[in-house]
């Protein structure tokens, strides 16, 4: 967690700080590196290897690849493929890490590389912006947990600040869950159920949560278990969780615990609160 938990609030972008707003056609919508993200010391060592990695694939074929948004755009390294992608990085990254994850699997390629992007559309009303925040690679346990230490630090030597960050999940989940007729008062014992926790995933990252996967009204401990586990199981997947979970702390409305759980989501969806 960051060490300025409570001034997380992202400020709008300046449109004119991404330079490409002018060649976006109405009802298009692009999504972009923000400017402040390419000075990322993990982003440079990413590109970086990838630059080395191709050239010492196509080494026999006299190719040599300088930069990642000029050399690929040309269609010479990966012809047609990358030529739709208009010199997007973002986009690039993405399949040229596939690429290399298929053909070199034991590539050493750095977990955890996260980069903030701005989506800008044309609509008839005018320039809509949208930020957020995207991982480029595997996000991996750390052996120095930051968002452990964070709520260990928040919970033994700042226990005055940890209503205030209460307040600040408990907005962030009615704002979503709201949206279904339920409101949060209580992070330690709504969430132990499992219920709340689903159906916040649900409307967040755009599932479908069939009623018959999960108990709408759990009856025991092993029906919230299982809800439990299920949303553990569904952050997982999505990439959301880079530490492991006891579901059976939640259940017990361990708020450590819970409210971790809720950083991960908050992380990612924060910027679209405004």
């Amino acid at each position: 967690m960051d060490p300025d938990f409570l001034n997380v609030f992202t400020l709008p972008v300046a449109l004119d700080q991404v330079g490409a707003e002018n060649n976006i056609a109405q009802g298009e919508k692009r999504k972009l590196i923000k400017p402040t993200s390419h000075n990322n010391p993990k982003l440079e060592e990413l590109k970086l290897l990838l630059i080395d990695w191709i050239n010492t694939t196509l080494k026999q074929e006299h190719i040599v690849v300088k930069s990642l948004e000029e050399d690929l755009f040309d269609g010479l390294v990966l012809h047609h493929l990358l030529a739709i992608l208009t010199k997007d990085l973002l986009s690039t990254l993405h399949l040229l890490i596939a690429i290399a994850k298929h053909f070199q699997p034991n590539l050493a390629i750095p977990p955890n590389v996260r980069v903030e992007t701005i989506t800008i559309e044309n609509t008839s009303r005018g320039l809509k912006t949208e930020t957020a925040v995207e991982y480029i690679t595997d996000i991996k346990e750390n052996l120095e947990d930051q968002s452990n230490d964070a709520f260990d630090e928040l919970f033994s030597r700042a226990p005055d600040k940890l209503d205030a960050v209460k307040q600040v999940f408990l907005q962030f989940v009615n704002q979503h869950v709201g949206k279904l007729g339920l409101n949060v008062k209580d992070i330690e014992s709504q969430f132990a159920d499992g219920v709340i926790l689903l159906l916040l995933i649900g409307q967040l990252e755009g599932y479908f949560l069939n009623l018959r996967d999960f108990f709408l009204t759990p009856a025991s401990t092993t029906e919230m278990l299982h809800n439990v586990n299920l949303a553990v199981d569904l952050l997982t997947d999505g990439g959301l969780l880079n530490f492991s979970v006891n579901s059976e702390d939640i259940v017990k409305g361990d708020m450590k615990t819970t409210m971790r759980i809720l950083y991960c989501l908050y992380s990612k969806y924060k910027a679209k609160e405004t």
